[in-house]
């Protein structure tokens, strides 16, 4: 059975750094779409970023400078440098797994296009 678990959330100042980490059980990540989400107050998921196969990335705006997705395929684990949090960044996080190759729709990519999710991992930027 296919399994995701994030790893990495806590609590911290605004300004402050985190890195999220999702290991993959049972599956190879290596040639495969994958990425994370935020979700706030078990509201929809919305896309942070996404890694394709190529190890090409992409991100929301309201990320994009701060933020990086990066993979060990040797070690399926999936990862998420977040630096200069800031309190609009608090939320749930979720890594997800999708198809092979690209990620379609790039950089918009959707929620829908991942076929499994992890448990998610909470995020919380204080000032």
């Amino acid at each position: 059975e296919v399994q995701l678990a994030e790893y990495g959330g806590g609590s911290v100042q605004a300004g402050g750094s985190l890195r999220l980490a999702c290991h993959v059980s049972d599956l190879s990540i290596s040639i495969r779409c994958m990425g994370w989400f935020q979700s706030v107050k078990d509201e929809r998921r919305i896309l942070v970023a996404t890694i394709d196969r190529a190890k090409r990335s992409s991100y929301a705006e309201f990320v994009a400078g701060r933020f990086t997705i990066y993979r060990d395929n040797p070690k399926d684990t999936l990862h998420l440098e977040m630096t200069d949090l800031k309190p609009e960044d608090s939320g749930t996080y979720y890594c997800a797994l999708g198809q092979i190759g690209e990620c379609p729709g790039a950089p918009r990519t959707s929620a829908g296009a991942f076929e499994y999710w992890g448990q998610g991992t909470q995020v919380s930027v204080f000032t």
